[in-house]
């Protein structure tokens, strides 16, 4: 079981996750975020230290400690539990002040991210103790690592987890952190945003459990953006393959990387949501289960590069030369689509942005637009379903698309347009599509 931030973001939503662990007597990990808005005032202060404003990252940590004092005074009620959590508090705070006297490196920024997960299971802990709840707090530094390309050591995280928990088999409750993880070179290091989903996943994957639950605050997956289209629906039930489409082309609930162990070791998921946990949610399997368009998503921040050359012309070894460069610089290509003189791509990496042009000018004519949107339409066999695609464009008829990629996969059809016609576009793919007006 995963618990986001929002659900763990203040002592009354601890207590109805307190709740839902100890429902059923299955032995269960849980795995828990930072509480809410505790990364982002994390990453100011690691940004503000690196440009060398110690005073303002000082004042930063103040204000997150006070923050934390106050969490609590009203998460635990007895003296004995409020010295251990402030105990807890005066510890992590204190490394983040005395970091303030080092100079900043990468690694520091890393150990300065992983203290949010740390506070949440540690104070998560105190609150368990005080309510007498048996449990086991598991460090995610103790079996959760990645290999020098930065991906997860699945068998190394099998083994040294099943190990820790051999330690204590008359137990059935663990918590421990999403997020964080040890580098190759043993480091504090971290899964990247979203990381507490894959925790859970690899964990998951790791134990051959039953089930991956991932809380957030919300009613499992939308067929479109709830925050942005009037009226959406959860969808009941997902394929991984759909899940990560829906998770890669923007849909927030989900972290991408979060399938593929799930998928590997065929761990069924479900999308619940912590503040209504009677409601179904979704579930996410091998099998499609129907045929259909089932959700949208949409992808912002989106770089569109079109390179133009006559050489391409029955030229063979033209479209090698082009991956070339975005594999050097370790830059994912979204969309694609050829004509027999231009190459279209899409990223939504620009780091490196400026030399990928650079070293394309040498192959032909490069053209950028940034400021664009992936709108991806994701269902079973929609690809080859009929009037599929009469119905996205005839919803979309006075929007200009700039890209499209159809047929790569039999359950998404992508569009590239102006991210200024994303909500418009994603509400009239709601109408036309989906039929919620």
């Amino acid at each position: 079981m995963k618990f986001g931030g929002t659900s763990v973001g203040t002592p009354q939503r601890m207590n109805q996750v307190l709740g839902l662990i100890t429902v059923e007597n299955t032995p269960t990990i849980v795995v828990l975020s930072a509480l809410s808005g505790t990364t982002n005032a994390l990453v100011n202060i690691s940004n503000a230290i690196a440009e060398g404003d110690r005073k303002g990252a000082g004042k930063k940590i103040d204000d997150l400690e006070k923050h934390y004092r106050e969490f609590v005074q009203t998460l635990v009620q007895t003296e004995d539990a409020r010295q251990k959590a402030n105990a807890i508090v005066s510890e992590h705070f204190e490394f983040l002040h005395i970091i303030l006297k080092i100079s900043f490196s990468e690694a520091l920024n890393k150990d300065i991210l992983a203290q949010g997960e740390l506070l949440s299971t540690k104070l998560f802990s105190v609150f368990l103790e005080e309510k007498n709840i048996d449990h086991v707090l598991l460090p995610a530094l103790e079996f959760m690592s990645i290999d020098a390309s930065e991906e997860p050591q699945i068998g190394s995280i099998k083994v040294k987890l099943s190990q820790l928990l051999q330690q204590h088999e008359d137990k059935k409750l663990f918590i421990t952190q999403g997020y964080i993880c040890r580098n190759v070179r043993g480091e504090v290091d971290n899964l990247k945003r979203g990381g507490s989903d894959y925790t859970a996943s690899l964990v998951a994957a790791a134990i051959q459990a039953d089930v991956c639950e991932i809380w957030t605050d919300i009613n499992g997956m939308h067929n479109n953006d709830p925050r942005i289209v009037n009226k959406t629906i959860p969808v009941e039930h997902l394929s991984f393959d759909e899940a990560a489409e829906l998770a890669y082309f923007g849909a927030k609930i989900l972290h991408p990387a979060c399938i593929w162990p799930a998928r590997t070791y065929n761990i069924p998921v479900k999308l619940l949501n912590t503040m209504e946990p009677s409601a179904a949610g979704t579930t996410i399997t091998q099998a499609a289960m129907s045929v259909g368009v089932k959700a949208v998503a949409a992808k912002d921040n989106i770089n569109a590069i079109k390179i133009k050359s006559s050489r391409m012309l029955l030229a063979y070894g033209f479209l090698r030369r082009i991956f070339e460069v975005f594999e050097k610089y370790k830059t994912p290509i979204d969309m694609i689509t050829t004509s027999e003189v231009a190459v279209s791509v899409t990223i939504d990496d620009s780091t490196n942005l400026q030399q990928i042009i650079k070293e394309l000018e040498p192959l032909g004519n490069v053209e950028t637009d940034t400021n664009q949107t992936i709108i991806s339409i994701v269902g079973n066999e929609i690809a080859e379903s009929p009037y599929i695609l009469e119905k996205i464009f005839s919803s979309l008829k006075d929007i200009p698309v700039r890209m499209v990629s159809y047929g790569g996969s039999n359950h998404n059809i992508s569009l590239l347009i102006s991210t200024d016609n994303k909500q418009k576009a994603l509400q009239l793919i709601n109408v036309g599509v989906f039929g919620l007006e």
